[in-house]
């Protein structure tokens, strides 16, 4: 994805959940990070930024005008994360160029 550093949009990623093949309702908001692409290792608890289930996306809004976080021009990695049980899996999701 490339979004405009003076946009608001949403980052969406497609995300499931299932249990013996069954999808299952996720309670808990996702959780994103972004982190530059230079970056090493995992994202820090205070990396981490709540997003929303707006099945099947987890979904972000990032920019100037009301966006949860606003990014600087640079490429960075999408990082994804929910609770899901016992299980908090964490993913990178891809990566996102802001000019």
């Amino acid at each position: 994805m490339e979004i405009a550093a003076t946009s608001t949009e949403y980052v969406k990623v497609t995300a499931t959940a299932k249990v013996g093949g069954s999808t299952i309702t996720v309670a808990a908001a996702p959780k994103f990070a972004f982190q530059p692409t230079s970056s090493t290792g995992n994202p820090a608890a205070e990396d981490w930024l709540t997003g929303e289930w707006n099945a099947p996306h987890a979904r972000i809004l990032i920019g100037p005008s009301g966006g949860v976080a606003v990014l600087e021009p640079g490429e960075y990695r999408v990082w994804l994360s929910w609770a899901a049980g016992v299980e908090a899996p964490v993913y990178r999701a891809g990566t996102i160029t802001v000019y």
